[in-house]
C-alpha cells in the first residue's frame, strides 16, 4: 500500500480508488509516509481528510432527524403489540424481542445508503417471512426447538441488519468490520443513554411522588417502554453522525478488560479442577460454560475490532493471542462434554444446536489464534487477524438460520 501512494501521489483519482479499496490500510500506510509526503499539497489535503477530528456535536441533517423519529415510533409501537392487541407478554416478547430492533436498525440503514429496490425488498422479506413464521410456530409447553429459534431469531435478524449495513460491499472484509465497530460503539452508546434515561425516570417519578401522585405504572407504560425500543435507533444515529463521541471509550474498554478476562479465566479454569466439577454430567455447568465462550469470543472480537492497527502493543497483542488459547481450551472441554451426552443420551436440538456453534466458535479460534502468533512476530499482519473473523461472520449468520428453520422441521417441531 505505501508504494501504491507513493507512486500515485499526483493522481487524486486513483489515491481515492486505493482508499474505498481498503480504508484502514490506506490511512495506515498513509500516516506512516507522512514525513516523506508531507510537501506534497495532495497530501497535505488527504492528511486532513484522514486525520481531522471535529469536537463539536453534530445534530445531522432535518431530514435524518425525523426518519430517526418514525423509526422509533415504529420501534415503540412493534414493542407496544401485547398492550395495544391484548395478546400475552409472556407469548409476545420471547418470540418478537428482535422485531423491535433490527427491522427498525436494517430500515435505518436501507435509507441511510439508499439501497436498491430489489435489495430494500429482500431484507423486507426477511423480517416479513420470519414474523410470520415465528408466529405459525406450534406452541407447546414444552418444546426445545421453540427454544432454539426464540433464542437463534435475534441473531439472524441481526445478521439481515448487517447485509443492510455492508450492502454496498456486503463481500469486503473491511465493511464486515466496520459493522463489528458499529455493534461495540453501539453498546457503549445504548447503555449511556439507557443509565441517562434511567436517571431521568427516577428523579420524575420521585418528584411525583412528594405530590401524592403514583405515576410508575403509567410513565412505564406510556413513555419508558418508548423510550427503551427507540434507544437502539436513537444510538445509532447518534455513532453514525458523531463517531467521535465513542470511538476512544471502546478501544479503553477493550484494553482493561482483556487482561482481566484473562486473569478470571485462569483462575476460573484452577478452579474448576480443584473443585472437581464435571461438565460431562452436569447440563447446567455445561450451559454456563458455553455462554462463558460466547461472552469471551465477543471479547476477543470487539477487542480486534476496535484496535488502532497502527499503534496496537505487543502486550495486547500478547493477551489476545493468551486469552484466544484459554478460550480454544474452554471451548475443547465443552464440545467434548457435547460429543459425551450426544454419544450417551442420543441427539437432541440442544446438543446438535450447541455442538454445531461450538466447532465453528473453535475453527475460527484456531485461525485468529494462529494469525495472533504471526502477528506477534510481524505486527503488520494484525489485519489477517481481521480477515479471519469477517470471514466467519456469514458462516455464523448461516447457521443460526439452519437452526431457525431446518431444526424445528428435523426434529418435528420436538
Amino acid at each position: 500500500m505505501r508504494e501504491h501512494i507513493k507512486e500515485n501521489l499526483d493522481k487524486p483519482g486513483e489515491l481515492e480508488k486505493l482508499y474505498r479499496d481498503n480504508k484502514s490500510g490506506f490511512k495506515k500506510a498513509f500516516n506512516e509516509l507522512w514525513n516523506e509526503i508531507q510537501h506534497s499539497a495532495i497530501a497535505r489535503t488527504w492528511n486532513e481528510r484522514l486525520n481531522y477530528r471535529s469536537e463539536a456535536i453534530s445534530w445531522g441533517l432535518k431530514q435524518e432527524l425525523l426518519v430517526v423519529v418514525i423509526l422509533s415510533i415504529f420501534a415503540g409501537l412493534i414493542a407496544k403489540i401485547p398492550a395495544l392487541t391484548g395478546i400475552s407478554e409472556d407469548y409476545f416478547y420471547p418470540r418478537h424481542l428482535g422485531f423491535v430492533v433490527f427491522p427498525a436498525l436494517s430500515a435505518y440503514f436501507a435509507w441511510k445508503q439508499s439501497l436498491s429496490l430489489k435489495k430494500t425488498l429482500f431484507l423486507s422479506a426477511v423480517f416479513i417471512v420470519s414474523a410470520v413464521y415465528i408466529n405459525l410456530f406450534p406452541s407447546t409447553e414444552k418444546s426445545d426447538t421453540l427454544n432454539l429459534v426464540t433464542i437463534h431469531l435475534p441473531l439472524m435478524l441481526w445478521a439481515t441488519t448487517a447485509y443492510a449495513f455492508t450492502a454496498d460491499a456486503p463481500t469486503r472484509i473491511e465493511k464486515r468490520m466496520t459493522y463489528l465497530r458499529y455493534n461495540g460503539d453501539l453498546l457503549v452508546m445504548s447503555a449511556v443513554i439507557l443509565l441517562a434515561g434511567f436517571l431521568l425516570s427516577a428523579v420524575t417519578v420521585g418528584l411525583f411522588k412528594l405530590i401524592g401522585l403514583n405515576i410508575e405504572a403509567y410513565y412505564f407504560q406510556y413513555v419508558a417502554i418508548w423510550g427503551l425500543a427507540g434507544t437502539p435507533v436513537v444510538a445509532t444515529w447518534l455513532v453514525q453522525t458523531n463517531p467521535q463521541l465513542v470511538n476512544h471509550v471502546s478501544p479503553v474498554i477493550a484494553k482493561v478488560f482483556t487482561p482481566l478476562v484473562l486473569l478470571m479465566l485462569t483462575i476460573y479454569l484452577l478452579a474448576i479442577v480443584y473443585t472437581g466439577k464435571d461438565p460431562y454430567n452436569d447440563r447446567e455447568f455445561l450451559l454456563v460454560f458455553n455462554a462463558l465462550l460466547i461472552g469471551v469470543m465477543a471479547i476477543i472480537h470487539f477487542s480486534l475490532a476496535e484496535a488502532d492497527q497502527s499503534a496496537i502493543s505487543n502486550f495486547s497483542l500478547m493477551m489476545l493471542f493468551l486469552l484466544s488459547l484459554l478460550t480454544i481450551i474452554i471451548n475443547s472441554i465443552a464440545l467434548s462434554a457435547i460429543v459425551f451426552r450426544i454419544s450417551s443420551w442420543g441427539v437432541t436440538p440442544n446438543r446438535l444446536a450447541v455442538m454445531g456453534a461450538n466447532l465453528l466458535i473453535l475453527i475460527n479460534l484456531v485461525m485468529v489464534s494462529y494469525r495472533l502468533f504471526l502477528s506477534l512476530r510481524q505486527p503488520e499482519k494484525i489485519e489477517t487477524v481481521n480477515n479471519s473473523i469477517a470471514v466467519f461472520l456469514p458462516l455464523y449468520a448461516a447457521w443460526t438460520a439452519v437452526v431457525v428453520f431446518v431444526f424445528p422441521i428435523l426434529f418435528n417441531f420436538a
